[in-house]
């Protein structure tokens, strides 16, 4: 059957004008002197009224164009600038730097190097329903309280050992200072004092601090002049203190995962594994019984479940 040509009203609205409005629609509401983030269709058919775009026009008529234009002005996405795009050599070579110290961890380790992927999983809340959870049943699965109580957080800074898999060394605490950074890095290291460490942590400030520094002099037994933090030498600034501390020469150094790269830090897989298992279900009615939790599942862990990550990416860069 064809479909042809039938008697009816024409189109009220001219192309033109169908173009300023898709137009209105792209502009930011600020624009017009409107206090909101994004258009309403009944806010459109009124700014493009107002502007004598056209003599009326019903929301409903605005949403029409929209959609056949493909324009969702009510939604909205987040995204992530490239660091890639702003010098993409320099970030290849560190991504592959990382990848490349993975690959080499076992012989290092068969050498008496410890490379160990280091973070911090902030906030975790010590969270206890308000009523006790009804255990799962045929025909029923488990059912937990909705509301709850809160009773503090808790900051854990743990340690990836890449080629065993083996979570070492773990601290828990009310903060995440330079101090406790410090703090845990010596703690680790007093696990094995004589052998050479190699941390891989993210850009953290933390990670770059004075503490870190002189804690790394002190292990590393350098006897240079460190200067003094804002005016001069190792200390001056934030680059310098990480150059000291990526210095390949020390038994103890730092390498340093590019911004936004929390995928290339084999810790935050380990950290998932805690969220799933341990904190995602679990509920506790005082910080101590969280962190009893959190240890305890630490040593389950390395007991029953350890092993290495296969780590297959080589550093090259991803294909889009």
């Amino acid at each position: 059957m064809a479909d042809e040509a039938r008697s009816g009203a024409p189109g009220k609205f001219t192309a033109e004008e169908v173009c300023q409005i898709i137009a209105v629609a792209c502009e930011l509401p600020e624009e017009s002197n409107r206090p909101v983030t994004n258009w309403t269709g009944r806010e459109l058919a009124n700014e493009v009224i107002k502007r004598e775009i056209v003599a009326s026009i019903s929301a409903r008529q605005v949403g029409r164009y929209l959609e056949e234009s493909d324009l969702k002005p009510h939604r909205s996405q987040y995204w992530l600038n490239n660091e890639r795009d702003e010098n993409p050599e320099q970030f290849d070579a560190e991504v592959k730097k990382v990848c490349d110290l993975y690959e080499k961890a076992p012989d290092l380790h068969k050498q008496g190097v410890h490379v160990v992927s280091t973070d911090e999983k902030t906030g975790i809340q010590t969270l206890e329903p308000a009523a006790e959870t009804k255990p799962m049943k045929p025909g029923q699965i488990e059912l937990r309280e909705f509301e709850y109580k809160r009773h503090g957080t808790l900051d854990l800074m743990a340690n990836f050992e890449v080629a065993t898999g083996e979570v070492v060394a773990s601290s828990l605490g009310p903060t995440r200072t330079e101090a406790d950074f410090a703090a845990h890095v010596e703690q680790t290291v007093a696990t094995d004092p004589d052998a050479p460490w190699i941390f891989l942590v993210d850009q953290l400030n933390t990670h770059k601090s004075e503490t870190l520094v002189r804690l790394v002099a002190r292990l590393c037994e350098v006897e240079a002049e460190l200067g003094v933090k804002g005016k001069e030498g190792m200390l001056k600034s934030m680059p310098t203190r990480a150059d000291f501390l990526q210095n390949e020469e020390h038994r103890i150094r730092f390498v340093y995962l590019p911004k936004h790269t929390s995928w290339l830090n084999q810790i935050e897989i380990w950290f998932g594994i805690l969220v799933r298992r341990v904190l995602k279900r679990g509920h506790f009615k005082t910080l101590e019984e969280l962190s009893h939790r959190i240890l305890a599942f630490i040593e389950y862990f390395n007991k029953t479940m350890v092993k290495p990550f296969k780590w297959t990416y080589k550093g090259r860069p991803l294909a889009i």
